[in-house]
């Protein structure tokens, strides 16, 4: 059952529902909360957090990374499995994935002869985006200019994919436990002739609410947010991030513009500028949290583009989804599998809990406080 914006159906609740005998608390009772954005639900149980541990943990993130290698087809110089060699870059570097899930060429598969096995095409581009010359920096630890050229850089590669095709996906997949295997700060693009599923889901759930309600889901849901405060992590002029009603992973964010604002190319100077700083606030507390290089897969989302980009998508609203993986420390992380595989999703910890934990961290990274402190004990 569904309780998207095209439909008010409610979920049935059990006659033991009704007869409530204590007063509920979100941190002590379990209960299921809707995400309008991609019309799902998820389990929030905050009172398994307080179960002993004794499952598998992750070995500890390698610290100490090379500046430059050579041999990593990622640095300034280096030779690439196709034989390419990269330039001497000293910002952001932007070059065709040698290894790409999509390509601009691929044939058709032609017409199916059965409703239940159905394929279409699919084509596309992928692209690699290099953050940093440097292999031993990531995002949080990038001064706020470089992180503006990274902004930049996502506009520009948002505006030149967008021209040709429907969907262009940023995304960036950081640390070995979200599947990164080059340590060097990078991101993907993905260009799809096709809108993907996600995306679908969005787009029906922004369209259905702003038809009942004339306004964008995510414009209404920013303001709800500011009023109640609870799952604010962080704020400035432009921008906002916290912790979604509906957050699955435990400590999940959604980044949003405080302007109505369809997609990257259409940011302000001003708006990019504080895009920049907010970004290395929260990832300097994400990887304050558990004094560990946070791992996290995240994207943009924003308004369909290609050869309906001039069509009316004022219903779309830009944003960022962070995911990270990390539950109780920076070795135990929560596991998507069983339940969440074969019913719907659960969370350990109230999205108002996580918000908290992370409100209340320092803006300045725990590494160069290990340094400041080193350097004062050295004095």
């Amino acid at each position: 059952m569904s309780l998207g914006g095209a439909c008010t159906e409610q979920r049935p609740e059990s006659s033991e529902g009704n007869a409530t005998e204590t007063t509920f608390r979100a941190s002590d009772h379990q209960h299921i909360r809707y995400n309008p954005l991609q019309d799902e639900w998820v389990l929030v149980s905050a009172h398994r957090m307080k179960r002993p541990w004794q499952g598998q943990v992750e070995p500890p993130v390698l610290e100490t990374v090379p500046r430059h290698d050579p041999h990593n087809p990622l640095c300034p110089g280096a030779t690439r499995a196709n034989g390419e060699v990269n330039p001497h870059y000293d910002g952001t570097f932007l070059f065709d994935n040698d290894f790409p899930a999509l390509q601009p060429d691929a044939p058709s598969p032609g017409l199916s002869d059965h409703p239940l096995f159905q394929a279409e095409a699919a084509r596309g581009i992928c692209k690699v985006m290099c953050f940093h010359p440097w292999s031993d920096v990531t995002l949080p630890l990038m001064s706020v200019p470089e992180i503006r050229a990274v902004v930049d850089a996502w506009a520009s590669v948002t505006e030149e994919l967008g021209a040709k095709y429907p969907w262009v996906q940023i995304f960036e997949n950081k640390g070995a436990m979200m599947g990164c295997s080059n340590p060097h700060p990078h991101c993907q693009v993905w260009a799809s002739s096709f809108l993907p599923d996600i995306a679908q889901r969005e787009e029906r759930s922004q369209r259905a609410y702003q038809s009942q309600h004339g306004e964008p889901l995510l414009m209404e849901y920013g303001r709800q947010e500011l009023l109640r405060k609870e799952r604010l992590v962080l704020t400035s002029e432009h921008w906002l991030v916290l912790v979604p009603f509906w957050a699955v992973w435990p400590f999940q964010t959604l980044l949003l513009p405080r302007r109505h604002v369809r997609r990257l190319p259409e940011l302000t100077p001003a708006e990019r500028d504080d895009l920049a700083s907010v970004m290395k606030k929260l990832l300097t507390k994400y990887d304050n949290l558990f004094e560990t290089s946070f791992p996290y897969s995240m994207g943009w989302h924003g308004a369909p583009t290609g050869s309906e980009a001039t069509a009316d998508w004022d219903h779309w609203q830009l944003h960022a989804h962070y995911y990270p993986p990390l539950l109780r420390s920076a070795t135990v992380r929560k596991f998507m599998v069983g339940y969440e595989m074969l019913a719907q999703a659960q969370r350990d910890l109230t999205p108002e809990q996580a918000a908290e934990r992370l409100r209340e961290l320092p803006e300045v990274h725990y590494r160069l406080g290990q340094k400041d402190r080193k350097t004062e004990a050295i004095a």
